[in-house]
C-alpha cells in the first residue's frame, strides 16, 4: 500500500468520525428536532446542523439555544433529551462517504492500525460505527467524553500515540474541520483534511492542513 500523495506510509492512522468517515447530519438533526419539539422549542434545519456539528454534543446544544434565542439554562435539559433521542436512532440515514470503506479495507490489508477520535460522546459513536459495520477495524475509539480534553486539544491524539507506541512523525490524522487540524498541529502529527465535511461554515483551506483530498480513496492512488 503506497501513500504517494503524502510521501510516507503511516504506522498509525487516526480518523475523525462525523464529516470525515460518516455523513451523520440528518440523524443528528432528526434527534435534535425530536428533543426540541418535546420541549416546545423551535426546530432547526439540516443546513444549520451541518454548521454546528463537530465540537461535541454540549457545544451543539449551545448553538441550537443561541440560534433560537432560547434561555441558556435549558442547556442541560435539552442535551439530555437530545442524547436520549439520538442514542435511540443513531443510524437511520447516516452513511459512509464515498471512498471510506475502500480506504479502511486497504488499511486493514496493509496492517496499519486505525484509531477513531471524535468529539461525539463515546456511546453513540460506538453504536454508529457498529451500525455501519466499521467498528471492528478500529483498535481504539476515543469519544468526546472519554478523556478530560477533546479536540482541538491535542491530548486525545497524544493518547493514541502512547497507546500504540508510535511516534508523531509516523502517524497520520484524517479530519474535516479546524478542530482536527489544530489538534494535529499541536500534537506535531501530519494531517490530511477532507474537502466535503463539516467545518462550521469555513473553507477547510483556511485551516491550512498539510494536504486536502476530495475522497479518502485518493490516498490509495
Amino acid at each position: 500500500m503506497q501513500f504517494s500523495k503524502i510521501g510516507f506510509t503511516p504506522k498509525l492512522i487516526i480518523c475523525d468520525l462525523d464529516g470525515t468517515l460518516v455523513d451523520s447530519a440528518g440523524d443528528i438533526q432528526h434527534a435534535l428536532n425530536a428533543a426540541l419539539m418535546e420541549m416546545g422549542l423551535a426546530t432547526v434545519t439540516e443546513h444549520e446542523v451541518r454548521g454546528w456539528v463537530g465540537r461535541g454534543a454540549s457545544r451543539l446544544v449551545y448553538c441550537v439555544l443561541e440560534a433560537g434565542h432560547h434561555r441558556k439554562d435549558l442547556h442541560d435539559q435539552l442535551l439530555a433529551t437530545f442524547m436520549r433521542h439520538y442514542q435511540a436512532a443513531v443510524c437511520d440515514t447516516s452513511q459512509l462517504y464515498d471512498g471510506v470503506a475502500e480506504f479502511i479495507a486497504a488499511c486493514q490489508q496493509a496492517h496499519i492500525p486505525l484509531a477513531c477520535v471524535t468529539n461525539k460522546p463515546y456511546a453513540p459513536a460506538k453504536d454508529l460505527l457498529a451500525a455501519l459495520n466499521i467498528l471492528q477495524p478500529f483498535q481504539l475509539l476515543i469519544g468526546g467524553d472519554t478523556l478530560p480534553h477533546k479536540k482541538p486539544h491535542p491530548e486525545p491524539l497524544l493518547h493514541c500515540l502512547r497507546y500504540f507506541g508510535v511516534a508523531a512523525k509516523d502517524t497520520l490524522v484524517l479530519g474535516d474541520s479546524r478542530n482536527d487540524v489544530e489538534a494535529a498541529l499541536a500534537a506535531h502529527i501530519p494531517c490530511v483534511a477532507v474537502s466535503y465535511g463539516y467545518n462550521h461554515g469555513e473553507p477547510i483551506e483556511a485551516c491550512k492542513p498539510e494536504w486536502i483530498v476530495d475522497s479518502l480513496a485518493e490516498l490509495l492512488r
